[in-house]
């Protein structure tokens, strides 16, 4: 595998380590042989994909808030780790407006919580903070956001994840400054991802999770949605992202202590209702509706973001067109209908077919 020299044997710790995209980087880190020690609430649905892919035997799993600042410092400093991953977060733009101070917060001071910790650790680390797509003051015309435009939010949860980058910005120059990198020895970058896809999404208000629900149950797929355009991509392009730039940061870490854009080509970012037809193919059975009335909270109707930097300085580039991560993706769920026994080997077979392609 294209990391194994880098994270074979060392220390990783992962905030958000039980969620969805948490798991799949465990999952992988697994595979590289890698030490990893997981800081995360627990699952809340038996269904899970952390329960589906017996974590607990992957990691060191604290289960705890990452808002108790003082308990993330006590296992992050008694790990010492070679690197860290933060994704813990209130990931969800619709929740986001039943509960704006806690995303806020979790969002926001989570994020410091993680960096006030990495003040105190004395080994040299390397840290990757997963944010967002949805960071970027979105004007929603047709332009591709890079890494230095501006930054903002419409709803709590992209306001949320901007303030964290503002805070972000801020524990770089003033205790990890790239200037006096000898004596920290702590390399900090930021990822945003768009609209992330996989097998073992279960979240509430995702397309990909509401559409198996239904397809699975023999309902209409009910489509909120239909004309909005998103950067559409399997789950294994941003995490195989994370885990290259933490590679390339461990062997220059001043250099690619930035910011870099996941996403996929231009020519993948589809409408919702094509996202939905595509998935409803694959499944082979299947309607959609949008009701005609539908009051909804604001979501954006166009998010597109420009990958070059992460092509040319990082060497990464999108493995799955649209339509292939939708079949890696429906198809992970169709396997999990009909034997679920076989789900944990069929996602780690999953993962080394996409590591070699």
């Amino acid at each position: 595998m294209q990391f194994s020299d880098i994270y074979r044997d060392k220390k990783v710790f992962v905030t958000g380590h039980t969620g969805f995209k948490g798991t799949w980087l465990i999952s992988w880190l697994h595979l590289l042989g890698a030490q990893v020690k997981g800081y995360s609430l627990a699952p809340q649905n038996p269904f899970d994909l952390y329960h589906i892919m017996e974590g607990d035997k992957m990691c060191d799993s604290v289960i705890s808030d990452i808002m108790d600042g003082e308990r993330l410092k006590q296992e992050l400093l008694e790990f010492e780790p070679d690197f860290v991953f933060h994704l813990a977060a209130q990931p969800l733009v619709r929740l986001s407006y039943d509960i704006p101070v806690e995303t806020f917060a979790v969002n926001a001071v989570g994020t410091a919580n993680v960096l006030d910790a990495l003040r105190f650790l004395k080994n040299p680390c390397v840290a990757v903070f997963i944010t967002t797509d949805k960071v970027y003051h979105n004007i929603e015309s047709n332009y591709y956001y890079k890494e230095d435009d501006r930054l903002g939010g419409f709803d709590p949860y992209s306001a949320s994840k901007a303030c964290a980058e503002l805070v972000i910005d801020s524990y770089r120059n003033s205790f990890f400054n790239l200037i006096k990198f000898e004596e920290h020895k702590k390399s900090i970058s930021v990822t945003r991802a768009g609209n992330v896809i996989g097998g073992g999404d279960w979240a509430k208000d995702r397309i990909i999770p509401d559409i198996v629900r239904a397809l699975s149950t023999g309902k209409e797929v009910l489509v909120r949605n239909p004309a909005a355009v998103r950067p559409w991509q399997h789950v294994m392009e941003p995490v195989g992202g994370y885990l290259m730039l933490g590679a390339r940061q461990y062997n220059e870490p001043k250099k690619f202590a930035q910011a870099f854009n996941f996403g996929p080509d231009k020519e993948d970012n589809l409408t919702v209702k094509e996202v939905v037809q595509k998935a409803i193919d694959v499944w082979g059975t299947g309607i959609f509706h949008t009701p005609e009335q539908l009051e909804v909270p604001h979501e954006a109707g166009l998010l597109q973001l420009d990958i070059q930097k992460a092509k040319t300085e990082l060497g990464w580039k999108p493995k799955l067109n649209a339509n292939q991560a939708i079949l890696e993706t429906i198809n992970w769920y169709k396997h999990y209908f009909k034997d679920q026994s076989s789900i944990k080997e069929f996602t780690f077979q999953t993962i080394q077919a996409f590591d070699g392609k």
